[in-house]
């Protein structure tokens, strides 16, 4: 593929509108259904936040939710109190759930001693 190509694919998604980036406080009071939700960095909500969040998915809606329950730059909430640790514990027996763990990150050596150390 041409160098840049991917990244005019990408734009011209969100040109059509059918890729949207939208900060948490635009989407109360809202219901979306037939829609692809991904959360990035979920660890650093709050489980009422992603409560918020995940009662706005309409039917046919998936809601992806990603992160690092050990990277918190939110100094309110910590491994155990997060949004992402939140929905994952409270969904474990849910039929319509699922849970994945990545074992191995892709990281550096020198990144990983320091979330490990620091």
């Amino acid at each position: 593929a041409a160098r840049g190509k991917g990244r005019k694919d990408i734009q011209s998604l969100f040109d059509l509108g059918m890729i949207e980036v939208e900060p948490l406080t635009y989407i109360r009071g809202r219901s979306m259904p037939n829609q692809y939700l991904i959360v990035d960095e979920a660890q650093n909500l709050t489980p009422h936040e992603i409560k918020t969040i995940i009662t706005r998915a309409g039917e046919g809606t998936k809601v992806v939710l990603t992160g690092d329950p050990y990277q918190i730059d939110n100094p309110y909430i910590d491994s155990a109190s997060n949004g992402l640790a939140y929905v994952v514990e409270r969904f474990k027996d849910e039929a319509i759930a699922g849970h994945i763990t990545l074992m191995k990150g892709e990281r550096s050596d020198l990144a990983e001693l320091a979330a490990t150390l620091l």
